[in-house]
């Protein structure tokens, strides 16, 4: 539901978790369950209610000049102070096919000192993230148009500009040169999770659905795993990294869609960078997922978290969308090329910052363990069939690199320049975790 929603952070971790961790030998794209009309519903918002731990708040964006004949304000924006503690904010419109094509600031009020930020930019180009043209889960009526969700910190008061390109606003009459139905999203990603009381398992039979982690396995110990699923050595695999499920970082699963996509294998891994800022520290890490994931489901219109992985940056590896780690969950990262492949998003925007070595690092570690699996060379090229986006027409066989930057498959700054500049490093690494 748009407008205000708000439900407690769940206790239960996603089904998919379980092991044994089962590889679909052909596994067709399961089909999607209906989807659920909370996710894209827009309805009045109302500060009438007490905030609950996580929830999000939508209010409508208005005209902020004096030319409001026919709607053809060239800016838009909001104003207020009395809204629900919020840590994350976007803006959202009505048509995910629509660009917004201009400039999107928000200043943001601190709890507790009562301090105004300064005006910060929020990243516009967000819809080369998204589901492929043409499945369930982008044609399912909910899917709305966004920015990038930008952290902000715990804050009780918003100011936001969106402000239409003045080439735009040249060429456009009687008309909005901005895109209709603008809201503002300001997301409570909620308190962490109570401790779960169970303890990492290496049990291959069976683990705990409380569990919070996966633990780091020795190569030795995840090829032994490997031949226990398969019944066959594989001769390339990197040790499993840790990782944090989705339990661990406070996923509360009654928001998702209840089913699993799954494509037939994984080829390659795109790299993305989540523009929410790097004002954030590793303690906060799960606070900003839960943040993206309402943002991605509540006000985006998605069946879940976009990414597959997420990385932080002192190098923790989470677990993004629901389906299984070891398994080829179809996510929503790279719009046209979500088909056999895995999306891993670092926690941070590095157009200009450089991304820490721990993060480069674990993308090394996630994708020599992950890309094993299915017997993949991390410092190889492969061919993924494009579904469509404004670099290459849907059905074309595209020659890429195993581990690509998002930038390869659809024109875009993610994931940055100075993270893309670091993909070579992390291909000779994950080749040489895997032993080649």
């Amino acid at each position: 539901m748009r407008g205000f929603l708000a439900s407690s952070i769940g206790v239960t971790c996603a089904a998919a978790l379980a092991l044994p961790l089962t590889l679909p030998a052909a596994a067709a794209p399961a089909p999607a369950p209906a989807a659920q009309p909370a996710s894209g519903a827009r309805s009045a918002s109302t500060t009438a209610e007490p905030a609950l731990p996580g929830s999000t708040e939508s209010l409508p964006l208005a005209p902020r000049t004096r030319d409001r004949t026919l709607g053809a304000a060239p800016e838009q924006g909001l104003t207020r102070d009395d809204v629900h503690r919020f840590s994350l904010v976007g803006v959202t419109w009505s048509d995910p096919d629509t660009e917004l094509r201009g400039q999107v600031q928000v200043r943001t009020r601190a709890t507790g000192t009562g301090e105004w930020s300064g005006w910060q930019d929020v990243d516009t180009h967000n819809e080369d993230h998204g589901a492929d043209p043409g499945t369930a889960e982008r044609d399912s009526g909910h899917v709305h148009g966004s920015t990038a969700p930008l952290w902000v910190g715990d804050s009780d008061g918003v100011d936001v500009r969106v402000k239409a390109d003045t080439a735009v606003t040249r060429t456009v009459q009687n008309r909005s040169p901005l895109p209709t139905g603008l809201h503002l999203e300001l997301v409570d990603p909620g308190a962490e999770p109570p401790p779960a009381g169970a303890r990492p398992t290496t049990n291959r039979a069976a683990t705990p659905l409380a569990a919070t982690e996966l633990p780091a396995l020795s190569k030795q110990a995840t090829e032994r795993e490997l031949v226990a699923l398969r019944g066959k050595a594989q001769p390339y695999i990197g040790p499993r990294p840790r990782i944090v499920t989705r339990h661990g970082w406070g996923a509360d699963e009654k928001l998702r869609e209840k089913g699993f996509v799954y494509t037939k294998k994984v080829k390659a891994a795109f790299v993305h960078h989540t523009a929410t800022g790097n004002n954030y520290r590793c303690s906060q890490a799960p606070s900003v997922i839960r943040g993206i994931y309402r943002y991605h489901v509540e006000s985006s219109g998605w069946r879940d978290i976009g990414y597959n992985f997420l990385v932080d940056k002192c190098g923790t590896i989470y677990e993004g969308r629901a389906g299984g780690v070891t398994k080829a969950v179809m996510g929503a990262h790279t719009l046209g090329f979500n088909t056999n492949s895995m999306g891993i998003a670092v926690l941070g925007t590095f157009g200009s910052a450089k991304p820490s070595a721990a993060a480069v690092t674990a993308i090394a570690r996630l994708t020599a363990w992950k890309l094993g699996l299915y017997g993949v060379n991390p410092r190889g090229k492969t061919y993924l069939k494009s579904g469509g986006g404004n670099l290459y027409r849907k059905g074309k066989n595209v020659r890429l690199n195993v581990i690509s930057g998002h930038r390869d498959g659809f024109a875009t700054e993610c994931p940055g320049r100075q993270l893309y500049g670091k993909l070579g490093s992390a291909r000779s690494t994950s080749a040489r975790f895997q032993g080649r």
